[in-house]
C-alpha cells in the first residue's frame, strides 16, 4: 500500500498554486501567439499582444497573470490502495496549501474568498476554502487536476435543460453574446452535456482542465459525435466576430471542451463556462515519493513580440482633462493615460452610493475625476502596487449614474462593455468609459508610479486607492455621445467574416 505524508499534500498543492499564478500552460500561450499572428482587427490584435508580454514578464518575474488570482478548484483522484499518513481530512490538508501559496511573501496573492456570501461576505483572508472534487478509482496514486479560476470568466457561466430534440449548437450560439466580454476572450470554452444538472456544470469545468488540442483535431478529423460539437461550435463562435476582449475581430475562442455523460431520456442538461485569458491549471500525481516536481516552462516557449501602438495614440493627462477634451474620442481609440487616477470596485462603489443617498460627504472627491475598477494584488520587493488589471464594468453599472450625476465623476476604467444603463447615463453627462486588456494585470501595473489607499482601507484589495500612472494602455470602449466599440467592433467583424469565409453548416445536436 502507497502511503502519502501529510506534508507532501500540504507543499505539493502550495507549489502548485504559486506555479500557476505565474505560468501560463505552454499550449494557452502557442494558441494565443497563432491567434495573434493571424488576428487581422488591430484593437483585437494589441490586446492578445498585451496579454503575451504579460504573460512573458510574469514568467520572468514570478508575478501574478492576473490580479485576480481565482478561486481555487480541484478534481482529486485517489487510488484505493493509497493511504494518507494524517489525521487531518484531506480538505484540510489541501486548504493548508492554498493558505500558504497566497500568502506567501516572495508572491503575495490576492485573497478574493469571501465567507458568509449571502450576507456580511467577509473575506476569509487567506483565499481558502477551495472547492474539491474527490474520487475514489483504483490504483496506488493520487491524481490531482487544480486550477485558479478567475471570477469574470466564472460569472459567465451558462446552464440549460434542453429539450432532447434541441440544438447544443444552436443554444452555445445564441448564448455566447450575452456572455459579453467580461470573460476576457480569447480564452476556451468547457461545455458539459448530459446526466443531471449538476453532473453537467461538473463536466464542464473539468474540461477546462485539458490541454488546447483544437488544431490538432481540425488536422486529423472527428472521431466521435463530442468531437464534431467542438469543430462545429469552434467555428460557429468565431465566426460571431466578438473578438479578443470583445472588440471585434477572427477569435473568440482557441479551443472547445466538450465532456459528456449519459442522461436520462426526457434531459438534455447543458452547461457552458469559459476559461479566461489568465487560464491557470495544472496537474500532478503523488505516490509516496515526496511531493509533485514541478518543471518550469523555458522561456523559448513565449513569443517575443512588441506592441503596436500606431501614430493616432492619444496621449491624456488625468490631471487637466475635461469633458470638453473627451468630446472628439471615439470607440476604439488607442489612449495613454497618465497622471492622478482613483480606484474602487464593487463595494466601494455601494459606499458611495449609501453615504450620498443619506447625505453624507464622500471621504474621496470624485469631481472632474477617472475611477478605475480594479482591486490589485499587494506588492512585493520594490513594487509599487502588484499587478492591477481590470475588473468586470457591468457590476458597477446600476452605480455609473449617481457618481456621474451627483459626484461630478466623469471618466471611468475598466475591462469589457457597459449596459444599456450605463451607456444611457455616460450619454446624458457627456462622460466617458475606457477599456483595459483583462488578462494583462502585471503589464499595466508597470504603469502605476505611485499608489496609496485613500478610503475604506477595511475593504482590503477592494479599498480605495489614487494611483499616479504613466502611460497607462487603454481603449476607448464608450465615447461621450454613448457609442460603443462593443457593439460596433463584433458587428463589423461578423460582417466581414461572412464574407470572406463560406458559411458552415450547422448539425443538429
Amino acid at each position: 500500500m502507497v502511503v502519502i505524508q501529510e506534508e507532501d499534500v500540504v507543499q505539493s498543492v502550495a507549489d502548485a498554486l504559486q506555479f500557476i499564478s505565474y505560468y501560463h500552460p505552454v499550449d494557452f500561450i502557442q494558441a494565443v501567439h497563432k491567434a495573434w499572428e493571424r488576428e487581422a482587427s488591430p484593437a483585437a490584435r494589441d490586446a492578445m499582444a498585451q496579454i503575451l508580454i504579460n504573460s512573458r514578464m510574469c514568467a520572468m518575474g514570478q508575478r501574478p497573470l492576473c490580479q485576480d488570482t481565482g478561486i481555487v478548484v480541484m478534481f482529486v483522484k485517489i487510488g484505493m490502495n493509497v493511504r494518507f499518513d494524517t489525521r487531518k481530512s484531506l480538505d484540510d490538508l489541501i486548504n493548508e496549501g492554498v493558505h500558504q501559496a497566497y500568502t506567501h511573501p516572495d508572491n503575495v496573492l490576492r485573497a478574493s474568498i469571501l465567507a458568509d456570501p449571502a450576507g456580511k461576505r467577509q473575506n476569509t483572508k487567506d483565499n481558502t476554502p477551495a472547492v474539491v472534487h474527490i474520487q475514489l478509482v483504483p490504483g496506488d496514486t493520487v491524481e490531482f487536476r487544480i486550477a485558479a479560476k478567475g471570477g469574470g470568466s466564472e460569472n459567465k457561466a451558462k446552464m440549460a435543460m434542453l429539450n432532447p430534440s434541441d440544438s447544443v449548437v444552436d443554444w452555445v450560439v445564441k448564448t455566447v453574446p450575452t456572455m459579453g466580454a467580461g470573460w476576457c476572450p480569447p480564452g476556451m470554452l468547457g461545455i458539459g452535456i448530459g446526466g443531471t444538472a449538476e453532473k453537467s456544470a461538473l463536466l464542464a469545468k473539468e474540461s477546462l482542465m485539458d490541454a488546447v488540442d483544437i488544431h490538432e483535431l481540425q488536422e486529423r478529423g472527428p472521431q466521435n459525435r463530442a468531437e464534431e460539437l467542438r469543430l462545429e461550435i469552434f467555428d460557429a463562435v468565431n465566426r460571431l466576430g466578438i473578438g479578443a476582449q470583445g472588440l471585434g475581430g477572427l477569435t473568440t475562442v482557441l479551443d472547445v471542451k466538450i465532456k459528456d455523460y449519459p442522461t436520462h431520456a426526457a434531459s438534455l442538461p447543458v452547461t457552458m463556462i469559459p476559461n479566461c485569458a489568465a487560464t491557470r491549471h495544472i496537474h500532478f500525481e503523488l505516490n509516496g515519493n515526496g511531493p509533485a516536481q514541478l518543471t518550469p516552462p523555458s522561456l523559448d516557449d513565449y513569443p517575443e513580440i512588441s506592441r503596436e501602438e500606431g501614430e493616432n495614440v492619444r496621449r491624456i493627462n488625468l490631471d487637466t482633462i475635461t469633458k470638453k477634451d473627451m468630446a472628439c474620442w471615439q470607440p476604439g481609440d488607442a489612449v495613454l493615460l497618465s497622471g492622478k487616477m482613483l480606484t474602487g470596485r464593487d463595494a466601494a462603489h455601494k459606499k458611495m452610493v449609501d453615504m450620498l443617498a443619506n447625505g453624507e460627504p464622500l471621504p474621496v472627491d470624485l469631481d472632474g475625476r477617472f475611477i478605475y475598477y480594479v482591486g490589485p494584488v499587494n506588492p512585493v520587493r520594490d513594487e509599487v502596487v502588484g499587478p492591477a488589471g481590470p475588473t468586470t464594468s457591468t457590476r458597477m453599472d446600476k452605480f455609473t449614474r449617481t457618481l456621474l450625476e451627483q459626484a461630478g465623476l466623469i471618466g471611468m476604467i475598466g475591462k469589457a462593455e457597459r449596459g444599456a444603463e450605463a451607456i444611457e447615463a455616460i450619454r446624458d453627462n457627456k462622460a466617458c468609459y475606457l477599456m483595459a486588456v483583462g488578462g494583462a494585470a502585471y503589464l499595466v501595473a508597470q504603469a502605476v508610479q505611485k499608489a496609496e489607499v485613500v478610503a475604506f482601507p477595511e475593504l482590503g484589495m477592494e479599498a480605495i486607492y489614487e494611483f499616479e500612472v504613466k502611460d497607462m494602455p487603454v481603449t476607448v470602449a464608450v465615447d461621450s455621445r454613448g457609442a460603443s466599440v462593443h457593439q460596433q467592433g463584433p458587428e463589423e467583424w461578423r460582417k466581414k467574416i461572412a464574407q470572406f469565409e463560406p458559411v458552415t453548416i450547422i448539425k443538429n445536436a
